[in-house]
């Protein structure tokens, strides 16, 4: 049997040769770039595969464990860049505990069918003028287009609707 490097050997022989002999020391030096076996593991037969896919175009099959220890390497960077970019944007944003909960989210179902509740015992116009501002966040002047009034009326219509709103939300706690 000859030598992974040369030409009798398809890139499936080759590569399976190079497995046996290299795996562990690579996934060795993966490991101790990464402090993570399985990340090192991964990496390790990424840089396989791409040998594989390469193969025929190395030109000196000879550097084969070569290749793949620089690859391994580049990967553990690439793996190492993306770690700290993602803890810097988690320091960023807060960290996952910071979600609401499913009883917060429950909490905020109950809060919007009150505000719904409540909206519906509004007269007609205070109710259009408050879901056109605050739920389709339109203008004072787009709301009094709509409405067909004047942005002083719906300046009044809002007013006297929050404070319906405040007052039938306020007496139900």
């Amino acid at each position: 049997m000859t030598r992974p490097g040369t030409p009798e050997w398809s890139a499936d022989e080759a590569i399976t040769s190079l497995f046996a002999a290299h795996y562990r020391p690579l996934v060795r030096l993966a490991t101790l770039l990464l402090h993570d076996r399985g990340a090192a593991e991964e990496i390790v037969q990424d840089g396989y595969v791409a040998l594989h896919g390469h193969w025929s175009r190395l030109r000196d099959a000879d550097r084969a464990v070569g290749y793949l220890r620089t690859s391994v390497v580049n990967r553990c960077r690439s793996a190492l860049r993306h770690r700290r970019v993602v803890t810097a944007y988690l320091a960023e944003t807060g960290p996952a505990a910071d979600a609401p909960s499913a009883e917060s989210g429950a909490l905020d179902l109950l809060r919007h069918d009150a505000v719904i509740a409540a909206l519906r015992t509004l007269p007609g116009r205070q109710r259009e003028a408050l879901v056109l501002r605050y739920y389709l966040d339109l203008s004072e002047a787009e709301t009094a287009d709509l409405m067909g009034v004047s942005r002083g009326a719906v300046k009044s219509h809002t007013f006297r609707g929050l404070a319906a709103l405040k007052q039938s939300l306020g007496a139900e706690r």
